[in-house]
C-alpha cells in the first residue's frame, strides 16, 4: 500500500492509522466531547466537510470511533481504543506547549476556533448564579468573525455569533493574537492589558473575575511554566 511504511513495528502501524493530516485533531475534538458532525467541524473549521467525513469513516474502520443514530442525526463517540488515545494526544499538546510555544503566524490565528475552545472549557462553576453575557469584539478578525457573545446561565454556556439582544456584563475588546496568547499561556492578562492589546469594559468586580471565569487552555500551564523556566547557561560563557 502506498500509505504503508511496510514495517511490522507498532510505531509504524500506529502512525499509519493516526498520523494522516487532520486525523489527530479530529480525535482531539472527540476527546473534548464533540459528538455531532457540525460540532466536530467547528473545532477544525479549515478542514473541508468531505475530508472530515473521510477521516471519520477511517477512524470507524480501525475501531477508534463508533457512530450511532440519535433521532435524525448521527453522533460519533470514541471506543475503548479511542479513549486510550487520550494520554497520547494530551502528551503531544503538552510537548508542543513546552518546546514550540505559540510562535504563531498571522494566518494561524483563528477567532472562531479560539472562541469555540473558550466556550467548551469555560469554568461554569466559577460564574455567579446570575446570567452573565460576555461580548468579545476582535479588532483584527476576518469579516464575520469579529463579534462573539458568550452566554452563561443555569449552568450552561452558549456561544453566539449574532447579538442575542441582552445587555453585556462585560465587553472584551482585543486583537485575536492577544486573547489567543493569554488563552495558550504565552502571555499573562496583565501583559496584554498593559500593552493595550486587550481591554475589558464593565463593572470592576466582574472585570477582575473574567480570567477566573474563562480559565485557560488545557496546555496553558505547561506553556507558562516553560516560559518562566531558567534558561541553561552557555558553557562557553562560564568564567574559569
Amino acid at each position: 500500500m502506498e500509505d504503508s511504511y511496510g514495517q511490522f513495528c507498532t510505531v509504524a502501524r500506529g502512525a499509519e492509522a493516526l498520523c494522516n493530516r487532520w486525523t489527530p485533531l479530529v480525535v482531539r475534538e472527540l476527546l473534548c466531547g464533540s459528538k455531532r458532525f457540525n460540532d466536530l467541524h467547528r473545532g477544525v473549521p479549515r478542514m473541508s466537510t468531505s475530508l472530515l467525513s473521510q477521516r471519520l469513516r477511517h477512524l470507524e474502520e480501525i475501531g477508534v470511533v463508533q457512530r450511532s443514530a440519535v433521532g435524525k442525526v448521527w453522533e460519533y463517540s470514541l471506543t475503548e481504543a479511542g479513549e486510550d488515545l487520550r494520554p497520547i494526544i494530551m502528551a503531544l499538546g503538552h510537548w508542543g506547549a513546552r518546546w514550540i510555544g505559540s510562535r504563531l503566524h498571522d494566518n494561524e490565528l483563528d477567532a472562531g476556533l479560539l472562541m469555540w475552545d473558550v466556550r467548551r472549557f469555560v469554568r461554569i462553576a466559577e460564574f455567579p448564579p446570575r446570567p452573565v453575557v460576555i461580548h468579545f469584539s476582535f479588532r483584527d478578525a476576518r469579516p464575520g468573525e469579529r463579534q462573539w457573545w458568550l452566554l452563561v446561565e443555569q449552568g450552561m454556556a452558549d456561544l453566539c455569533r449574532d447579538d442575542p439582544g441582552r445587555e453585556p456584563t462585560l465587553v472584551v475588546d482585543a486583537t485575536v493574537r492577544a486573547l489567543t496568547e493569554v488563552w495558550s499561556g504565552e502571555r499573562s492578562p496583565q501583559e496584554v492589558l498593559q500593552a493595550r492589546e486587550l481591554q475589558v469594559l464593565g463593572a470592576p468586580g466582574d472585570a477582575q473575575n473574567l480570567w477566573c471565569w474563562l480559565g485557560t487552555s488545557a496546555f496553558a500551564t505547561t506553556r507558562s511554566n516553560a516560559r518562566h523556566a531558567p534558561r541553561p547557561q552557555n558553557a562557553g560563557n562560564a568564567s574559569s
